[in-house]
């Protein structure tokens, strides 16, 4: 009797195949459940697993993982308890055996992961950067994170351990890692083979108080001439002695002419901060570096595919040091620029300025005082391969030229960010961005809801300019006027074959017929949305959300909520919650970031007629437990006097209704009873306090940030059958 054959399954691959389609896995709960199928695979997914993040407490050394050796990229700043010291000896031992303990865990890590070449590092102790980065001497990667208060040593002594332990450093990262500015240059004159070999330097770190000044700016370079990638906070402000000038530009590109990735930023504009809309644009002084300096500068950085300029003062006429960038930098396509005018002033249908950088993707544009709508729609005329477009803080934009640049970008434009123009709240945002809301995934806008009037005037205008017409008002079908735009929009555009467009005179005021299937730009779907980030003031309801113009996102996986504000201006609010419920209807969200951290008030008693933090934190918590969420990002709000941003009871109470939760990351702290609350969500498989902000607190003693605290709750949490 014939038997049939087996069929053919995946597991009769040759392993060599096998193996590279499992290394082609990069999300780390899809390895992990390659790993369960059977024994092969778990040799084979381990074998070939090349990053790994611990989480696990630093107590339970015998549970530290040996079977990743392929590992190269390790990431050790999460482990518990956070923000605790690493490696550091205990005060009380004065015989040093406790450095011996250093070593050990030390030589512990090496053994697990013995070759790693990338490292990630909370390091509030220099113990840590004493024995630790030692231990793997091809390291060529590090980033150092601390958010706590930098050790009494002297200048540069920190760096010092860290370079001479790692004589191949390659890219150092510091943007989150707590130091003094003149902690940098004397380490770097004193290791000048390791500053050598540095192609990656990241200074953008917001806890500077006043940035790097010129003559720090220039031994960096000097010592660094390899860089290929700098990103540094710098001093801008003239009132300072040493500010960034002509001299500090003019020293980057000479003394770094390799450079790829340039990102200059004043410590002013790192900050959070919502900036006020009613602002003109324009500061009291002007910044004090030319324009022929930036045509400088640009022309000896012909490599340079992204650049920051974010500076605090006026950068005024600056379009012909911007149309040098098309031609001296060829390879362009990520810029940024904060304080610049003079961006974009066409006269008719010539071009100027950023419009004529063509091969940017990336555009972001913050504080330009004289920019139009007629500035804006000839960035978009030019800029016609851009898939990613950020405006701040420009008074004069409207919605009219915001839809004419969506419309003449209908076809890159993927990530758009609206934050601070006083002419586009959350419904005229949308509005504009109507064009391209079937395509758009990600989406910022600042929730200054409109008024019905206004909605109801969005619903009935005829918004947009006459692109058939020069600025005389005479009808054009030839070159001098914005009638040119439509000749160089592609035929498919115009006249698409699968939806008949009529532009009735205007770009903006487009009709769509689709047959029958689609929304067209005038509906309410926003079918590939899947990223939302939203700013709203204290107090401010979200509920009005859906009405704006955010009815239907059925992709939307992940929403970020800031709200800012000092919440001792308000008796209470207007409503009893927030409206967190109202998100129910995005069906696939599961992540979200509530970011109540720049609300200031009363964390203990407040005044009479006011509220403490406890009470606001209820109403914005309140039908967080209606959503489905898988992880969640919280950060309290805070009282500066007392330096606290702690979780409350009502907080504790509204977080354990996310019976969906598997990770939730608290930053700020918590007392350990208000912890165990949380036990109750049945699926909760990650949680760890993050005292992420500076100043961290340094009171490791009280309840709420107390090490052993955490391991108990940590314990308990690990304790408890998932049934996944």
């Amino acid at each position: 009797m014939a038997t049939l054959a087996r069929p053919t399954i995946i597991n009769d691959l040759p392993d060599v195949i096998l193996s590279n389609i499992i290394a082609a896995v990069s999300d780390v709960r899809s390895r992990n459940a390659t790993a369960l199928v059977c024994r092969k695979w778990l040799v084979l997914e381990r074998a070939t697993r090349t990053s790994l993040t611990l989480r696990g407490n630093i107590r339970d050394l015998f549970m530290l993982p040996t079977c990743f050796r392929s590992v190269t990229h390790l990431d050790l700043s999460l482990v518990s308890p956070w923000g605790h010291p690493l490696l550091s000896p205990r005060a009380a031992s004065s015989d040093g055996g406790d450095d011996a303990d250093s070593v050990l865990i030390a030589h512990l890590l090496r053994h697990a992961f013995p070759i790693v070449t990338s490292l990630i590092v909370y390091a509030r102790s220099p113990h840590t950067l004493q024995f630790l980065p030692v231990q793997w001497p091809h390291l060529k990667y590090i980033k150092l994170v601390r958010w706590h208060q930098r050790p009494q040593l002297a200048s540069g002594d920190e760096f010092n351990l860290l370079f001479q332990g790692c004589p191949q450093l390659g890219s150092l990262d510091l943007s989150t890692f707590y130091c003094w500015t003149d902690d940098i240059p004397p380490a770097l004159e004193l290791n000048p083979l390791v500053a050598g070999n540095l192609t990656v330097f990241n200074l953008m770190n917001a806890s500077f108080s006043e940035g790097f000044k010129t003559d720090e700016i220039r031994v960096i370079t000097k010592c660094c001439p390899n860089l290929k990638e700098l990103k540094i906070a710098c001093m801008f402000d003239p009132m300072y002695i040493g500010f960034v000038g002509d001299e500090a530009l003019v020293c980057i590109s000479t003394n770094c002419p390799k450079l790829t990735v340039l990102h200059l930023a004043d410590t002013s504009t790192l900050s959070n901060c919502r900036a006020d809309p009613d602002e003109e644009g324009f500061t009291t002084d002007d910044a004090k570096f030319s324009v022929s300096t930036l045509i400088e500068v640009f022309s000896g950085l012909s490599l340079l595919e992204e650049l920051v300029l974010d500076v605090c003062n006026n950068v005024r006429d600056s379009g012909p040091a911007l149309e040098i960038l098309n031609t001296k930098c060829p390879k362009l396509r990520s810029l940024k620029l904060g304080q610049f005018h003079g961006v974009s002033m066409p006269i008719g249908s010539k071009l100027d300025g950023v419009a004529l950088c063509q091969g940017l993707k990336s555009l972001s544009i913050r504080n330009v005082g004289d920019l139009d709508d007629m500035g804006l729609i000839a960035i978009g005329r030019g800029c016609s391969r851009l898939a990613k477009f950020e405006i701040q803080s420009c008074k004069k934009i409207t919605m009219r030229g915001m839809r004419t640049l969506a419309s003449l970008l209908w076809k890159s434009l993927v990530d758009v960010r609206i934050s601070c123009c006083k002419n586009l709240g959350a419904s005229s945002s949308l509005k504009a961005l109507e064009p391209i809301q079937e395509s758009i995934q990600r989406l910022h806008i600042d929730c200054v809801w409109d008024s019905v009037e206004e909605i109801e005037n969005l619903n009935g205008v005829e918004y947009g300019f006459d692109l058939n017409k020069t600025n005389g008002g005479e009808a054009s079908t030839h070159g001098n006027g914005f009638g040119d735009t439509f000749g160089s929009m592609d035929d498919d555009i115009m006249f698409n074959r699968n939806k008949r467009c009529k532009y009735d005179y205007d770009l903006n005021r487009v009709c769509m017929e689709d047959n029958g299937h689609g929304n067209g730009f005038g509906g309410r779907t926003w079918d590939r949305l899947q990223y939302l980030s939203l700013w709203i003031g204290v107090g401010d309801l979200l509920t009005p959300l859906a009405a704006a113009g955010l009815e239907h996102c059925p992709n939307l996986e992940e929403i970020k909520i800031r709200v800012e504000g000092d919440s001792r201006l308000w008796s209470k609010p207007s409503e009893r919650a927030f409206g967190l419920s109202t998100l129910s209807r995005y069906h696939k969200l599961v992540k979200m970031h509530l970011d109540c951290g720049d609300i200031i008030g009363y964390a203990h008693t407040a005044p009479s007629g006011q509220m403490d933090l406890s009470l606001w934190e209820r109403f914005y918590l309140f039908g967080i437990g209606t959503l489905n969420l898988k992880e969640l990002d919280y950060w309290p709000p805070q009282d500066r006097d007392v330096n606290q941003r702690s979780l409350s009871l009502p907080a504790a109470g509204l977080l354990q209704e996310c019976i969906t939760l598997r990770k939730l990351f608290i930053h700020g702290t918590a007392h350990e009873h208000f912890m165990m609350f949380l036990l109750r969500i049945p699926d909760l498989r990650d949680v760890q306090l993050r005292e992420d902000y500076y100043p961290a607190p340094e009171n490791d003693m009280s309840t709420e940030m107390r090490s052993d605290s955490l391991s108990r709750f940590e314990a308990a949490l690990n304790r408890r059958q998932i049934c996944d």
